[in-house]
């Protein structure tokens, strides 16, 4: 019994930590992710991005690498698709000299746009996570979607984990070297909904280990239920046995005469 209810205990503490796995963290709230923080400060290079740091409004100083912009297709600004203008910004202060791609805008077609602005800049944009890579031939004019680890082997230069949508560019003399500055059109990208997202996987896992639990019970109730009724039965074996088929004693031979036939003799 002991056994069984350990193992329905450790089935119903695994569903217990399933269950609390179904429910990611909600992204951090407008009120922490609208608030303007430095790049350096906030992330580094080469570590992964979670939710706690991605959705964020950064700031960052540095410069654009030139002839380096790459497309990436099938991006929908006000209802139409087009293409995200992508460069690497080489930021400063940030470690091993690391990069980060900036979506600099949007255009309508895959033409090639118009180079990135040069010189010292200070941009301020949403961090992004990045974009799982998608396998295609090669030969594009553009990319399906914005991966980091894409971009690195393209680029040939250090990168962070992440990309930045820029939503100001400004130069060391104050004037706007934006998207529009460039021919292109702004990409505004939003805060997160703060619903508090589920996991349907772990929650039926969860339903799985309560399951285990329940027949792990139900089979320490047979086993006690079957050893019941076999000491039942042998009880009754023993009772009928002392009630009517037990031997009283040693039967008479059968082939020596009885008392009463000797007399009747």
């Amino acid at each position: 019994m002991l056994g069984a209810l350990a193992v329905a205990t450790g089935f119903v503490l695994l569903s217990q930590w399933q269950f609390s796995r179904s429910q990611d963290a909600p992204p951090p709230p407008p009120s922490t992710t609208e608030r303007t923080v430095p790049l350096t400060e906030h992330f580094e290079p080469a570590v992964d991005m979670m939710a706690s740091k991605a959705d964020q409004i950064v700031s960052a100083e540095g410069s654009f690498l030139p002839g380096k912009q790459v497309l990436v297709r099938g991006r929908i600004n006000d209802g139409a698709t087009g293409y995200w203008v992508v460069a690497p910004f080489a930021v400063s202060g940030a470690p091993d000299a690391n990069t980060i791609p900036v979506v600099r805008g949007w255009q309508p077609t895959d033409a090639v746009p118009r180079p990135a602005p040069a010189g010292k800049l200070e941009l301020t944009g949403r961090l992004l996570p990045t974009e799982a890579p998608i396998d295609e031939t090669t030969g594009a004019s553009s990319y399906p979607s914005l991966s980091v680890a894409q971009l690195i082997n393209v680029w040939d230069v250090p990168s962070y984990s992440g990309f930045v949508v820029a939503n100001e560019v400004t130069g060391t003399n104050g004037e706007s070297a934006g998207a529009r500055s460039t021919g292109l059109d702004p990409v505004q990208v939003g805060p997160q909904p703060q619903e508090q997202p589920l996991n349907w996987l772990n929650i039926f896992y969860g339903i799985e280990w309560v399951v285990f639990a329940g027949f792990a019970v139900f089979l320490w109730y047979r086993l006690v239920a079957d050893d019941h009724r076999r000491q039942l039965e042998d009880a009754a074996d023993e009772a009928a046995l002392a009630a009517g088929f037990a031997p009283a004693g040693p039967f008479p031979e059968t082939d020596q005469p009885s008392e009463t036939t000797k007399e009747n003799q």
